[in-house]
């Protein structure tokens, strides 16, 4: 069977998105050869050419509104000329033209080149030095590139970004009518390359089977648009999508038509469900007489595990699709975690990295091609009350052996030529990292690597001391509320003390830190929000966390709080009726505070104290509506920091 397994437009280029990879490794391992096509980095590199700049140009000239597209028809001829050596340099393919990027002089510089330098400070000399030329012109080029996307979105297709297409389209949309919509609207200039990367598809390869992964909202819509252009130019391939976006928002899809474009949905973890899937299409295919030989009849949909699929117009599930309103299966599947993601099929020296903010963790994301990897399947912990613990890929926690996991990371660095590696786990685990460690060093393998934790206490100097030998650079994790009375409604399984020593233990070691921040959290009044950022102002001062971002709350259908409103507090609103996607539900607080008025002020903030200004300010300077005082003492995370180290 001819297997193409695609990522659709868009997600970050500077990695390849680990599912294709994952998927073709197990496949492999059970016989089958697979074809992986990376339609977001095909579809960016198409546009960011020197002929896709020339239809691009074409596509802006009537719309000249905003300042992005007037600039980029300002300096067309400049962009054109500079737009094929951006790209190859950002790939690494021509590291001297730096210098020239550096000089100011080689680049039209737009609306996005602002952000160098406000009213009291020059970020260049801040975050680069007198020596930075590399890094400097990676920033310059990645400032280059927004401009281009900024006039896109501005003068050719809204719904453009660098690293999402159409995300409001599918992001909890309870119907299929708003992507049937956009299908038939006139195509945009990004609609024309995505049917025509569908068309290179089929005329490349000739496909009987191919699967979309579907990890975000934000190429969701792609995801369609190439299917159903595949589905017209070969009506007899089959197709199959499944990732996160489908295991998180189409649990409960009533909507037949979905089925037009797509001919399963798997769900879960999604090896399992495609080689039951593979193997029950190339049973259907046998002459009879072979189907009579096997016993098999004809075969049943009941081999299926995990899929939803169209039979005489209606949609069937397979008996062991759960619900929200079911758990997850606890049992373990037949997909262990040992085969090996097989990346060099991937077109690896095409991705290319982009620093967007001079920050030296927050520059992680983009930049890099990092080798990615999963440590464990699901969470250690899964109890978080806002987490969707209720779904397998994080209910469900199961851990890889070490000594499989170092092969892993061996196989790929064969593979890619790389040595850095992002562990893409819901939690790492500290016991798991520091046997980890252990064998990374004992096999004198040198690599590079990052991933998300808890701030768990098993973090000890030791652990960490471990985890910095070994490679690790940077860690991520979940602060949330920052309040020590939220940290227990929503059963973090940590307290501020202890997060403050966690982080400091980590940047002591010399690996950065970027946390994850929620606001309009169940509960959460105006007070407390000051607090959190007045906590998190300590923890930038004191020097625990290098980056750090501000979410606003979303009450999902798979989360505790959603199935125990009451003990938190909120109460659920009617939501209308769903036939497509269902995740985000409304409810109402008991407590009453303006949280959309306060999240850009804390945006603000945070934006700021990444870039080491506005640390000795009151945290009120950053709202412009009348905010509270902060009740933190000033010197909190000190204290905690001397308590620690006193201890």
């Amino acid at each position: 069977m001819r297997i193409v397994l695609i990522t659709p437009p868009m997600v970050q280029v500077n990695a390849p998105y680990p599912a294709t990879a994952c998927l073709a490794g197990f496949l492999s391992a059970h016989g089958y050869e697979t074809v992986q096509t990376d339609a977001a980095l095909e579809l960016v590199l198409r546009l960011f050419s020197r002929r896709g700049f020339g239809r691009l140009r074409k596509a802006l000239r009537p719309r000249a509104r905003s300042r992005s597209v007037k600039h980029v028809l300002e300096h067309a001829q400049t962009f054109a000329h500079t737009i094929e050596p951006v790209i190859r340099f950002l790939q690494g393919k021509d590291p001297t033209l730096a210098i020239r990027i550096a000089s100011r002089t080689f680049l039209p510089e737009g609306p996005r080149f602002a952000s160098l330098q406000n009213d009291t400070t020059d970020l260049i000399p801040w975050a680069f030095g007198q020596m930075g030329t590399q890094d400097l012109a990676v920033h310059l080029a990645s400032l280059y590139l927004d401009d281009l996307a900024d006039a896109i979105h501005d003068g050719i297709d809204s719904r453009f970004e660098l690293a999402r297409y159409g995300e409001r389209l599918a992001a909890s949309a309870p119907h299929f009518e708003g992507i049937i919509k956009a299908l038939r609207h006139k195509p945009s200039l990004i609609d024309t390359l995505i049917d025509e990367l569908a068309e290179d598809c089929v005329r490349a390869h000739a496909p009987e089977l191919v699967g979309f992964t579907l990890p975000f909202p934000g190429n969701v819509y792609g995801a369609f648009r190439m299917a159903r252009r595949i589905k017209r130019l070969s009506p007899s391939t089959r197709i199959v999508m499944g990732g996160g976006y489908v295991n998180t928002e189409l649990r409960e899809l009533s909507d037949p038509r979905v089925m037009d474009f797509t001919d399963y949905l798997l769900y879960d973890e999604g090896e399992g469900p495609l080689l039951r899937l593979i193997k029950h299409l190339e049973r259907r295919n046998l002459p009879l007489i072979q189907l009579i030989e096997h016993r098999d009849g004809t075969p049943p949909a009941d081999d299926l595990v995990r899929t939803l699929f169209r039979d005489q117009g209606r949609l069937v599930r397979s008996p062991d699709l759960t619900t929200p309103a079911e758990p997850a299966d606890p049992r373990p599947d037949a997909t262990e975690s040992s085969s090996i993601p097989l990346y060099q099929a991937l077109p690896l020296d095409g991705y290319f990295s982009m620093v967007e903010m001079a920050n030296p963790m927050h520059r992680i994301w983009s930049c890099g091609r990092w080798n990615k990897l999963t440590l464990a399947h699901g969470c250690y912990w899964h109890r978080c009350g806002f987490c969707d613990t209720a779904l397998d890929y994080i209910g469900r926690y199961r851990a890889t052996p070490v000594n499989t996991l170092v092969d892993q990371i061996e196989s790929l660095i064969n593979q890619t030529g790389q040595t850095g590696f992002h562990f893409v786990d819901e939690a790492m685990p500290p016991a798991l990292l520091h046997r980890l460690a252990e064998q990374l060093l004992a096999r004198d393998l040198h690599i590079t690597w990052w991933g998300n934790i808890r701030f768990d206490k098993g973090f000890t100097p030791e652990v960490v001391d471990w985890m910095a030998r070994s490679g690790c650079v940077a860690v991520t994790g979940g602060l949330e509320a920052a309040t020590d009375r939220l940290l227990t409604l929503l059963n973090k399984g940590f307290s501020l003390d202890q997060a403050a020593g966690v982080t400091h233990t980590l940047t002591e070691a010399g690996i950065m830190v970027h946390t994850y921040l929620m606001y309009g959290c169940p509960s959460q009044t105006c007070q407390e929000t000051l607090d959190s950022l007045e906590f998190v102002r300590q923890l930038f001062e004191a020097g625990c966390i290098q980056s750090a971002y501000w979410h606003r709350f979303a009450l999902t259908v798979h989360s505790q709080i959603f199935r125990n409103p009451d003990r938190y507090g909120i109460t659920l609103l009617p939501e209308p009726p769903t036939t497509f996607a269902r995740n985000e539900v409304p409810f109402r607080d008991s407590v009453s505070c303006d949280h959309a008025a306060l999240g850009p002020g804390l945006k603000s903030a945070v934006y700021n104290y990444m870039h080491g200004m506005g640390l000795d300010h009151d945290v009120r300077q950053w709202f412009t509506g009348e905010v509270p005082p902060t009740t933190v003492p000033p010197d909190l995370v000190s204290r905690f920091l001397a308590e620690k180290h006193q201890g």
